[in-house]
């Protein structure tokens, strides 16, 4: 109960300070060692096992730190980065520009705005499946979709909403917390996939889609009688347009990760990293061609790595700093105690599914990170499971799913923060949309989870 007092206190201060407007980063870090802090001058738990101790518990905190931030920096730090390096190497070779020239001229058939808009909806799904980084998968769509829903007219916040809410299930066989889940419930991802999520997924998807298309007019509607202007920007480059040519240079990305993913070819293997540093390559190799200028295009690939230094200060460091408080509420037991508070009121499967998907939406929320929080409780599932005699899948599957319903409502999720910027709009504003569709899709997923699995 203590760690539970001292995580609410630590709670309401992230809020308000987040409130204030205070870089988000450095109050989740302050935050998430503050927990660990007061879990080891109160005896709540234990930072780091015995074995990979420093030998001060002290300096066990900052150990644990230094861990996160190498295994993030490592892995879903890098794929955020050379996606954002992509980025700025298209905008200066003016690849979008192309890709904008030639997209648009179908649209100019379709007389609504918001059937283009369902139509990226749609798209922005699809590829869920096969992006397995919300992050990442949002600047893939701001680099290849937002540029045409702009260019058909749709209000810039609105489009940088719909590319936000494009994975608010997290959902597909190569999700690290479908691959989690599938692990800790003895499944293969696949089977994990097909037999377990999607069943769930379909009626939320759909829902959030049509609560799009009447509640984003709406909020422009709203937005124009309080004087909210669209003071969003079209990153479009200026100067001489490249050839038409180059609008197959941002769509390469995607398609190497679909084409070469475990659910199309299976003999070869390619992640997401190394199709940027591909197609990088490709354009270069184009750049070449068009300027006949070597030194000059040697110097512009540095804008590849001012991408990504860019794309670590907005957001790897927040995804750190996020799970640096995810694992403070850890350690301090916050969680714990909430479920075996649960457990010990004598809930059954159907209420202790709604109470632990309640926490799991509150916690990434707060977090601003699908992955922080569902990294975070995934192990107590099985122990849950086991206390109420059903299988682990019926406690993962609930966890699992809701985490990102809660990231797309809360304004310091990296990939809210990163698109919103290259749109030149308020994150706040884009998670303020976000929040009444994927709230209808999550009534629409529990219902689904309810009917089909309880």
């Amino acid at each position: 109960m203590t760690g539970l007092i001292l995580s609410s206190i630590v709670i309401v201060w992230v809020a308000y300070m987040l409130a204030k407007k205070f870089k988000p980063q450095g109050v989740l870090l302050t935050a998430g060692v503050l927990l660990m802090i007061f879990a080891v001058v109160f005896d709540i738990g234990r930072i780091l096992p015995a074995k990979q101790s420093t030998g001060f518990i002290g300096f066990d905190i900052f150990a644990a730190l230094k861990g996160l931030m190498s295994d993030r920096l490592a892995g879903l730090g890098l794929t955020i980065m050379s996606i954002g390096g992509f980025v700025r190497y298209m905008e200066k070779c003016g690849a979008n520009r192309a890709l904008v020239e030639v997209s648009t001229y179908p649209l100019k058939f379709m007389k609504s705005p918001m059937l283009v808009l369902m139509m990226g909806y749609t798209v922005g799904h699809m590829v869920d499946i096969f992006v397995p980084s919300h992050a990442g998968l949002s600047l893939l769509l701001m680099l290849t979709l937002y540029p045409i829903l702009v260019k058909a007219g749709i209000n810039k916040l609105t489009a940088v909403t719909i590319i936000a809410t494009a994975k608010f299930t997290d959902i597909g066989p190569i999700s690290s917390n479908a691959i989690l889940a599938a692990h800790t419930a003895g499944l293969d991802p696949v089977v994990y996939f097909l037999k377990w999520q999607m069943p769930v997924v379909i009626a939320p998807i759909f829902i959030v889609g049509i609560a799009h298309y009447f509640i984003q007019p709406w909020w422009e509607r709203r937005e124009a009688l309080a004087g909210i202007q669209d003071v969003g920007t079209d990153k479009e480059p200026a100067g001489e347009r490249p050839p038409l040519i180059y609008a197959i240079l941002p769509t390469l990305p995607l398609v190497l990760v679909i084409v070469f993913c475990p659910l199309v070819v299976t003999s070869i293997k390619m992640d997401v990293i190394s199709a940027m540093l591909i197609c990088t390559m490709v354009s270069m190799l184009f750049e070449i061609v068009r300027l006949r200028d070597l030194r000059l295009v040697m110097d512009n690939i540095m804008t590849f790595f001012e991408g990504m230094g860019t794309q670590f200060v907005v957001v790897v460091s927040l995804v750190i700093c996020a799970e640096t408080f995810g694992m403070g509420l850890v350690k301090i037991g916050a969680v714990d105690t909430l479920i075996q508070g649960a457990q010990s009121a004598g809930f059954g499967l159907k209420a202790m599914v709604f109470i632990i998907s309640i926490i799991m939406v509150a916690s990434s929320f707060l977090m601003g990170s699908g992955n922080a929080s569902f990294f975070a409780f995934a192990s107590l599932a099985p122990n849950i499971a086991a206390s109420l005699k059903v299988e682990s899948v019926l406690i993962l599957l609930p966890m699992e799913i809701t985490s990102g319903f809660g990231r797309c409502m809360s304004p310091i999720t990296p990939a809210i923060v990163a698109i919103a910027g290259i749109a030149g709009v308020s994150p706040f504003q884009v998670a303020k949309r976000c929040a009444i569709p994927v709230a209808l899709g999550l009534i629409a997923n529990m219902i689904s989870t309810y009917v089909i699995f309880l």
